[in-house]
């Protein structure tokens, strides 16, 4: 995620430069066709093609931004309940600072950090395995690794941790309801960012805006033209390049976990939750993550 309100220019020009030659490209040669030539160009009503169409891909562009929020919200339930997780787990069970107990309870907090670190990886479509070893040993990641979401075998194993400490006397019932209603919440969080993930934007959403972008970017020059004339290349093309712009923008926003400069933070949010949930059980935590030229990763 950007996090500086004027991002890089390096960064805007290399995203923007090759639209931007294709436009003024194919700006020139119309341009330079009616202005050598005794042609006239067409009287077209760009003023209402540009209004529909700033309207459709504002539509567009709304519906992708509410993906990226909700996303977000989702992204801060989980932090919220990871930390009641942990807060739970040290403050329900006896206290111990040493002995088998301790080390049930370590082991479910950290099984909880490799859960959020296998979540994120999920969402982004890479490999989880060499995150989730660093606070799993191989024993214990076999059985999540045989599942096809990782993620949610984890947190079924941290379920099972759970029960069978009620099952030996270290939690009532109240007690574990209250757990099991906090790993329900994270399991929430969880579905909802997987369907958002696997949701995409209804494919008319994502044709017909590029489709109409694209012809109204071939047809601009011929409309502007016999107002401009040599000039034409300058005003199509800036004029082109701000919806081609608002075209992008949607496309960036509709899948917040694509690993993108453009996307929600996960590194950053998952390295919070790892610092919170190492600090309950007195662990060293690392610092956290900074932005790398003015991005969080």
């Amino acid at each position: 995620m950007i996090i500086t309100a004027t991002p890089r220019y390096t960064r805007i020009l290399a995203e923007v430069w090759k639209p931007l030659l294709v436009l003024f490209v194919w700006d020139c040669v119309v341009t330079a066709f009616y202005m050598l030539t005794s042609a006239r160009a067409p009287s077209l009503p760009l003023t209402l093609f540009g209004t529909a169409l700033a309207l459709f891909l504002g539509f567009r562009d709304n519906s992708a931004y509410q993906r990226w929020w909700e996303g977000r919200i989702l992204w801060g339930a989980m932090i919220n309940c990871s930390r009641s997780l942990a807060r739970e787990i040290v403050t329900f069970m006896p206290y111990a600072a040493e002995g088998k107990l301790w080390d049930l309870k370590r082991t479910i907090v950290l099984r909880h950090i490799a859960y959020v670190h296998a979540l994120r990886c999920q969402l982004r479509r890479i490999d989880p395995k060499p995150d989730v070893l660093r606070f799993l040993s191989a024993e214990e990641a076999a059985g999540p690794f045989g599942r096809t979401n990782i993620a949610n075998g984890i947190i079924d194993g941290t379920a099972g941790r759970i029960a069978k400490a009620r099952r030996e006397g270290h939690l009532d019932t109240i007690l574990h309801s209250a757990l099991e209603r906090t790993l329900t919440d994270i399991t929430n969080a969880q579905g909802g960012m997987e369907r958002i993930k696997n949701t995409p934007l209804p494919n008319q959403y994502r044709f017909f805006p590029n489709l109409f972008t694209r012809l109204f970017c071939i047809v601009l020059p011929v409309g502007l033209v016999e107002t401009l004339g040599w000039a034409t290349p300058v005003g199509s093309t800036l004029a082109g390049l701000m919806f081609l712009a608002v075209l992008q923008i949607g496309d960036d926003l509709a899948d917040p976990f694509a690993n993108t400069i453009h996307d929600l933070p996960l590194d950053a949010m998952c390295r919070t939750i790892e610092i919170d949930l190492l600090q309950a059980i007195g662990d060293t935590a690392p610092e956290p993550l900074k932005p790398d030229r003015d991005v969080l990763w």
